[in-house]
């Protein structure tokens, strides 16, 4: 494989196309011009380059392929996109990174290819092994392909949902985007929210794939293809983590020492694919272990020293940026970092509903939006260390799972004697501490290791008027896992990872057309995940073992043993401060009277303990902050989309 890429000729031309992508399959008449329009939206995913393209179908169907381009390697008319087969069968709007293209490429010889780039690898493997092609990619990717033959259109995601992919059925006709703004654009769309999914957003903070705020509009589950022919659907998984967990736990017996060896080359090989590039290529660097690393493998992969960023905080005790430096200094890279204000944040507000285009209240998008800002100014391509926590057991919460399944017994015990008649109207469970209320209801056969929203979840059922869907997510249902904390690392693979991290990355990255990439969630290395023994993750408290272990191997162990702090926002501050003028006011009731959604009486009452009681207790709404920001982002999108 070393070969296939240190051939400069063939990765010389070949276009990068990180960008946006747009388009339909319809008996509506889309013009050119309505097309263009929506793929305009996704100017800020690609600003170098843009193509347009309808094509006729069968029984009244037309079919159009919209790209906007980000250009990483060298701009190539080549790579122009709308793609086409060179027999014309196939035409593709593609936004990702085929990594081992030219691995498939040397089984492709048959293929004339007429540029170097891995979007044509994509159509010639499709003309060799079908749709089953996407099982030999490994990358990230949204891919819309459109084969003449049997007139279908595939959309295919990536295996973690690195990159976005909607799409929205109306009757027969089919619609697809890499964000909503373009659909929000298409002819004749209706803006219906989805109220029953506010519990689920209020609680979580964002909202889950397959669903969208919006009726009728969906995601492209990551690991999935979806079919659209002529009016008819059908859609599979191609990659599982479920399916894939199952298959391959247990399978490497061998000793701590060569697992991390192995781990060790993996992500090694996955960071020197993701280093490709004709731009500057750099790497976010918190001073935490998964960044560190992969900074550290990035550097011994570099002849030259790695431009690496970091933003600092004033607050000492949310202040990272020191750790980072440190780091930095070790390994010689060429560090860049900014000391970021309280002001510098809140000026972000009030643009997060232009590129976060559904409710998304993770208010860690803000500082994500300032460091993509700070490294675009110096390269167009930045490794992160996403996946580390969610792979190798890295959350406080799966450590806190251990203890709850130990005392779930107990808690169904508490759960019976709250309910006893005379009990239950006396309110008994309300009295109890919030610990132990999470315990005690977390009695869902099913969904076990999700009890960290139940006080969210209840505030959120108390505001809404709709009736509501349960906040917890039914992927859980399917995981054959006993041990709680490693079936949370797996829902959270399947739900928060995608849902909520990498929407978070790519929409502040793309923001300013920057491209991230995450060496830890190469399929190579999430598979090996999964084979490794639990222990070899989690030792007694220890998490991340083997990626500590690792990251030891490149740096000292006192740069980096620490608590893990992660970017924080003044909520509270914000909140009761500046913003609380604005906040009152989507608390007053005419407005929330006319918009439907909220219960007047409930939400002021909410709004006002929050603002009123803020030197106070739990209990007193003082510790509202999370549900209070997430109500507040929903009015903020409310009022720039509806």
């Amino acid at each position: 494989m070393e070969e296939l890429y240190a051939n400069k000729n063939l990765i010389k031309g070949r276009e990068q196309p990180m960008c946006g992508i747009c388009g339909f399959y319809s008996k509506k008449n889309i013009s050119m011009e309505q097309l263009s329009e929506m793929n305009n939206t996704l100017y800020h995913r690609g600003p170098d380059d843009a193509g347009v393209e309808i094509y006729p179908g069968k029984e009244g169907y037309a079919i159009g392929l919209a790209q906007r381009r980000l250009s990483i390697l060298d701009l190539s008319l080549l790579g122009h996109q709308p793609m086409h087969s060179v027999d014309g069968r196939l035409s593709i709007a593609y936004n990702g990174e085929i990594y081992n293209f030219l691995e498939i490429r040397e089984e492709l010889k048959d293929y004339p290819f007429r540029s170097h780039c891995d979007t044509e690898v994509i159509l010639a493997a499709y003309l060799k092994w079908g749709i089953d092609c996407v099982h030999r990619f490994n990358g990230m990717f949204a891919i819309a392909l459109y084969d003449r033959e049997d007139e279908s259109l595939y959309l295919v995601r990536d295996r973690i949902g690195k990159k976005p992919l909607y799409y929205r059925i109306e009757g027969e006709n089919l619609v697809f985007a890499s964000e909503l703004k373009p659909i929000m654009k298409c002819p004749g769309f209706q803006k219906n929210i989805r109220q029953e999914l506010l519990n689920g957003y209020l609680t979580e903070q964002y909202i889950n794939a397959p669903d969208t705020i919006f009726e009728n509009v969906f995601q492209v589950q990551p690991g999935m293809v979806y079919r659209f022919q002529r009016g008819k659907s059908k859609q599979w998984k191609y990659w599982d983590i479920a399916e894939k967990y199952q298959a391959l736990k247990g399978t490497m017996t061998g000793s701590f020492e060569e697992a991390k060896e192995d781990l060790k080359q993996k992500l090694n090989q996955s960071v020197a694919l993701r280093m490709i590039a004709d731009v500057p290529l750099g790497t976010f660097l918190s001073g935490g272990y998964d960044s560190s690393l992969i900074t550290a493998i990035a550097q011994t992969n570099s002849s030259r020293p790695v431009k690496t960023f970091s933003i600092g905080f004033e607050d000492k005790k949310y202040n990272e940026a020191i750790y980072a430096k440190e780091v930095a200094q070790y390994l010689g890279t060429e560090h860049t970092e900014l000391y970021i204000t309280e002001k510098d944040m809140f000026s972000m507000i009030d643009g997060l509903t232009d590129y976060y285009d559904e409710p998304f209240a993770d208010s860690s998008q803000i500082p994500s939006m300032l460091v993509s800002k700070l490294a675009k100014e110096k390269v167009t391509v930045a490794l992160s260390g996403d996946g580390g926590d969610e792979f190798f057991c890295g959350y406080n919460n799966y450590k806190m799972l251990l203890d709850i399944q130990k005392l779930d017994a107990m808690g169904a015990f508490t759960y019976g004697v709250c309910h006893l008649p005379g009990l239950k109207q006396m309110g008994l469970m309300e009295k109890l501490p919030a610990k132990v209320q999470i315990v005690a209801n977390n009695r869902h056969k099913k969904r076990k290791v999700q009890p960290f929203g139940y006080m969210q979840s209840r505030l959120a059922m108390n505001i809404l008027k709709a009736e509501q869907l349960d906040y917890r997510h039914e992927e859980e249902e399917k995981l054959q896992e006993e041990n709680w904390q490693i079936r949370r690392m797996l829902l959270d693979m399947e739900t928060y990872l995608p849902g909520d991290i990498l929407t978070k990355v790519d929409r502040a990255s793309m923001k300013y057309s920057l491209e991230t990439r995450c060496p830890i969630l190469d399929k190579e290395v999430m598979e090996y995940s999964f084979a490794i023994p639990h222990e070899y993750k989690y030792d007694n408290g220890n998490k991340k073992r083997i990626l500590k272990e690792l990251a030891y191997d490149y740096i000292p162990k006192e740069l980096l043993e620490r608590p893990k702090v992660g970017f924080s926002v003044p909520l509270d501050s914000w909140l009761r401060g500046p913003l609380k003028e604005q906040l009152l006011d989507y608390a007053e009731s005419s407005f929330l009277k006319k918009q439907g959604i909220f219960k007047e009486i409930q939400t002021k009452e909410m709004i006002e303990n929050y603002l009123i009681n803020g030197d106070k207790g739990a209990g007193s709404g003082a510790n509202y902050s999370r549900m209070i920001w997430a109500y507040f982002v929903f009015q903020k999108w409310y009022e720039r989309y509806m």
